[in-house]
């Protein structure tokens, strides 16, 4: 591989909790899309034979063992202070680049100085673009959200595609959007250091919408840069704790509603943390039902 360890103009920070064949094939493929980056993986909960294994098939990844798990967010300030690059992309292990796409990332970044984040068309297995580009979460998300029914069954009314507006573009033309999924994205390393990173306390979830938030507070712009692309599997690691990674999925948005709302918007805080509640209970059950 050509993947080399000094200081280069991108760093690869990627956080691993127990998806090592993922992870195989997601190094593999940063070195076709960005050959000469330099690569740390965080390995949370780190298995020894499996993290043996992966510094001995990519010798120049620099794997950072970690016994616990402190989260996606503080896995990611961990893996951005073992770096000195200007140009620091974000990566889940269930990523797989497409030839180039992070060298296009930063080379918009580089192009673009008023951007701190840029965030490429992210594919599905089967192909299918996920809606990775969003609006900041309103009282329409609870019912018009990536996820949920409506969205499902009528994925073209108007409050769908509010929310997820990068999602029918039918041309690759760059479009700002209020942020884009940690899944796969480049930062502008001072934009990342002038907001402090990412807030720790998100264990898992939620913490990309609140770090594009602080930073469009702070002046800055995100961007969706569809001429990059990445294909992503998306929950490998959340089935090794389906219920807790549940848990932390409506832990993190209460917090992001606490974080963000409005003075009248607080009014209704235990509202909607009632709702959130209710909609993990039914979520669990789901999820139970599914593997019985």
């Amino acid at each position: 591989m050509s993947i080399r360890r000094e200081a280069a103009r991108v760093a690869v920070v990627i956080v691993n909790y127990q998806s090592y064949e993922e992870l195989h094939g997601c190094l593999a493929s940063i070195d076709r899309a960005c050959g000469g980056v330099s690569v740390v993986v965080v390995d949370h909960e780190s298995n020894r034979d499996a993290a043996d294994l992966l510094s001995q098939q990519f010798p120049d990844v620099q794997v950072r063992r970690v016994a616990g798990n402190d989260g996606f967010a503080a896995g990611v300030n961990h893996g951005v202070r073992a770096t000195s690059s200007q140009y620091i992309l974000l990566l889940n292990p269930d990523c797989v680049l497409e030839p180039d796409a992070g060298c296009r990332l930063a080379d918009w970044l580089e192009n673009h100085p008023d951007v701190a984040v840029a965030g490429p068309r992210i594919r599905n297995a089967d192909g299918t673009i996920q809606p990775s580009a969003r609006r900041f979460p309103d009282f329409t998300t609870a019912i018009a959200g990536r996820s949920s029914w409506l969205t499902r069954v009528l994925p073209g009314n108007p409050m769908s595609r509010r929310n997820l507006p990068a999602r029918d573009l039918a041309d690759r033309t760059p479009v700002e959007v209020d942020w884009v999924s940690g899944a796969c994205m480049c930062v502008r390393r001072d934009a990342f250091d002038s907001v402090g990173g990412l807030d720790e306390a998100f264990f898992l979830y939620w913490e990309d919408a609140d770090f594009c938030r602080r930073l469009k507070h702070a002046g800055w712009r995100t961007m969706y840069v569809p001429t990059a692309g990445a294909v992503h599997v998306g929950g490998r690691s959340s089935r090794h704790a389906a219920d807790a990674s549940l848990e932390a999925f409506h832990r993190s948005a209460f917090r992001l509603y606490r974080k963000h709302a409005g003075p009248v918007a607080q009014l209704f805080a235990p509202l909607v943390y009632t709702g959130l509640r209710l909609r993990l209970a039914f979520m669990k059950r789901l999820v139970r039902s599914r593997r019985s």
